[in-house]
């Protein structure tokens, strides 16, 4: 009896830690996406190959597309305050990308040119015609190569507070890919993820790097990202990749040879937003840069009416 016990006990414990650590994980999720922030009653979805992508279209006018941050908790809240200002000259259209927000969240790896061929799907086939695009930090890389590779679908272009060319080119190490596996596990990579992505993390972010001004950082607005961190099927897949390196690609030699108008934007307390621009200046003369003072890596919810006054400036 004695023998079978001391196999029985760690299988017990065994099996009640799995179904314990699975339950939290599902408590974790429902707890998340309760209040039901970002449901819409009409929502918009365009069909493609990998997903349904989440996308609003509002206003009248030369069509704009605004693409958010590529990262877990981003969605096209992000642009919530701006749309209202922006509809009154353009057809704004606003997407999640896959694997963000309310677009649908398969699981698999997500690479640069899986999110360069949405962006130039998306803008052949949903918006039909030349489209002026937005975008902000890591998806700047994407926005770039989709240009370089259907430079007939683009006009003009900005970036707001872009990543460095350094930080673009870096490449999945042995550690990176040790990790994504761990992160793909069902149970302990669910349980990683929901730490990294609590709301505890997220008022950090919003703390640390997103605002120059925590207390501008609304609740309403972190729980809207916190939602958007637990919606869909497989919310942790996007998180893996961007983390583990797997979106990143070398940008210099595209951006150089790109002739379309493009304008950064950066926000005054970005970490080294000078220094980037100066980077992409150097790499291509003809972009054009304006920074805004008080505002850190999202100047368009911190500070929307100065965000609009440069795009009315910039693309009239």
């Amino acid at each position: 009896m004695k023998h079978k016990s001391k196999i029985l006990t760690p299988i017990l414990l065994t099996v009640g830690a799995t179904v314990g650590t699975a339950l939290l994980n599902k408590y974790i999720k429902m707890s998340a996406t309760s209040k039901n922030l970002l449901s819409e009653s009409r929502p918009q979805t365009f069909k493609w190959r990998l997903g349904d992508i989440h996308y609003t279209k509002t206003g009248s006018g030369k069509p704009l597309l605004l693409i958010h941050d590529l990262d877990y908790a981003s969605s096209s809240v992000e642009w919530e305050n701006l749309i209202t200002l922006l509809k009154e000259d353009y057809t704004v259209y606003a997407i999640d990308l896959l694997g963000c927000g309310r677009s649908e969240k398969p699981n698999l790896t997500y690479t640069n040119f899986l999110y360069v061929q949405l962006i130039n799907d998306f803008i052949k086939f949903e918006i039909g015609r030349r489209t002026n695009v937005v975008a902000t930090g890591t998806s700047a890389s994407i926005v770039t190569m989709a240009c370089a590779y259907k430079e007939e679908l683009f006009d003009q272009i900005m970036f707001i507070n872009p990543e460095s060319f350094n930080s673009c080119a870096q490449i999945p190490g042995k550690r990176a890919k040790a990790y994504k596996f761990l992160l793909d596990t069902p149970l302990i990579g669910t349980l990683l993820y929901n730490i990294a992505a609590s709301k505890n993390a997220l008022k950090h972010t919003f703390r640390d790097k997103l605002f120059y001004n925590p207390y501008d950082a609304q609740p309403i607005l972190i729980d809207k990202y916190y939602e958007a961190a637990h919606l869909g099927l497989a919310p942790k897949a996007i998180f893996s990749s961007v983390c583990c390196k797997y979106t990143k690609c070398n940008i210099s030699r595209s951006l150089e040879k790109i002739n379309h108008s493009i304008y950064i934007i950066g926000g005054g307390a970005e970490q080294d937003i000078n220094e980037i621009i100066d980077e992409y200046t150097i790499c291509n003369p003809a972009i054009e840069s304006s920074i805004i003072a008080a505002t850190k890596h999202l100047p368009q919810l911190e500070k929307p009416a100065e965000v609009y006054n440069l795009f009315k400036m910039y693309f009239n």
